[in-house]
C-alpha cells in the first residue's frame, strides 16, 4: 500500500510557503516514519494582461525544507505532523528582499475507513484503502502586516505564515492491482482570521496519479508516476472587505519517481502548470519541484 498525506498549510494559492503542498506517493510504514522534504516554487506578481511583464513585475521564490513524521496507532489510526522552515526571496529591478524562518506547524489525525487485500483475475494481488482525516495548522510562522499595506494592488503572499489558526479535512484513497496503482487525494483547508484582521481564502487541493512498481532486485522498488493536480482558493478578506488580488485556481501536470530500498525511501516530482487564473491574472506561478527522503521504523 502507498499513502499520500495531502496537507495544505499556508496562505493563498501560491507564496507564503503555500506552493502546492502536494506530497507525492509516499511509502507505506507499519508503525513510524520520519522524513525531510525540499520544495521549490516561484511566481511573478504585477503581471499585465496576457502575461506581459513590466518594471512593476516582481519575481518571488519560495524554498522550503520540511521535517515531517507519521505514527500508526493500531490498524485504524494515524497521526501526521509537519514542521516547515522557509527561505523566501523577492526580486524587482535588481533589488532583492529575503526572509527566512519557521513556517506554520501542522498536526493531523487519520482514520482508516477500510483496507481490503485479496486476489482477483487469475490470482493477481489487489488492494485498496480509504483514509479520512482532520487537522489543525498553528500560527507559528511570522506574519508581517506591512507586506499587505492595505493596497488592493499588492498581493499578500510574501509571508512565512498566515498568523491564523486554520483547520483541514483530508481524504486519501489508494487502489493497486498487482504492480499498477491509482492514488487519489483531496483536502480542504478552512482559514481563520489573524490578529491583524486578515483572512486568507479557504483552499481546495486535489491530486490524482497513476503509478507502476518495478522491482529490479530484492528489497528495491521503483515507482514512476504521473498525474494531475488541481488547486482552488477563495478570495481573501482584509478587515472584512474582499481582496481583489487574491484567490484563483491552477491545474498542474506532475511526473515523479519513488525509490524504496528496505526501510529507506527517496523520491521527487516535477510539476508544470497547464492552466491558471490566479488573483485575476495578477499572479503567475511557474514550475514546481519537490524531493524527499524518509525512514520507516
Amino acid at each position: 500500500m502507498t499513502i499520500n498525506t495531502g496537507k495544505t498549510f499556508a496562505c493563498d494559492i501560491c507564496g507564503c510557503g503555500v506552493s502546492s503542498y502536494y506530497n507525492g506517493i509516499l511509502p507505506d510504514f507499519k508503525q513510524r516514519i520520519l522524513g525531510f522534504r525540499y520544495r521549490f516554487n516561484s511566481l511573478k506578481t504585477h503581471v499585465g494582461v496576457g502575461g506581459i511583464e513590466s518594471y512593476l513585475t516582481t519575481t518571488e521564490s519560495y524554498r522550503t525544507t520540511e521535517f515531517w513524521g507519521g505514527w500508526n496507532i493500531g490498524k485504524r489510526f494515524r497521526l501526521m505532523t509537519s514542521i516547515p522552515y522557509s527561505f523566501n526571496e523577492r526580486q524587482n529591478q535588481g533589488n532583492i528582499t529575503r526572509k527566512e524562518g519557521i513556517g506554520d506547524i501542522s498536526i493531523a489525525g487519520y482514520y482508516c475507513v477500510f483496507k481490503q487485500e485479496t486476489t482477483v483475475l487469475n490470482s493477481n494481488y489487489f488492494t485498496q484503502s480509504l483514509w479520512v482525516g482532520v487537522g489543525i495548522k498553528l500560527p507559528t510562522g511570522e506574519y508581517n502586516p506591512a507586506e499587505k499595506q492595505g493596497s488592493s494592488q499588492n498581493s499578500n503572499l510574501f509571508q512565512l505564515g498566515t498568523g491564523s489558526v486554520d483547520y483541514m479535512t483530508n481524504l486519501m484513497y489508494d487502489l493497486r492491482l498487482q504492480d499498477a496503482g491509482l492514488n487519489i487525494n483531496a483536502s480542504y483547508k478552512m482559514n481563520g482570521s489573524n490578529s491583524h484582521n486578515y483572512q486568507y481564502g479557504n483552499k481546495l487541493s486535489t491530486s490524482s496519479q497513476i503509478y507502476y512498481k518495478v522491482r529490479p532486485i530484492h528489497n528495491l522498488s521503483l515507482a514512476p508516476n504521473a498525474g494531475i493536480i488541481y488547486e482552488k482558493a477563495d478570495g481573501d478578506f482584509n478587515n472584512g472587505f474582499n481582496v481583489d488580488i487574491s484567490g484563483g485556481k491552477v491545474v498542474l501536470g506532475t511526473i515523479g519517481l519513488e525509490v524504496t530500498y528496505n526501510k529507506i525511501s527517496i523520491g521527487g516530482s516535477w510539476q508544470k502548470p497547464l492552466s491558471q487564473n490566479l488573483a485575476n491574472g495578477f499572479v503567475k506561478t511557474d514550475n514546481r519541484l519537490m524531493v524527499h527522503i524518509s525512514f520507516s521504523f
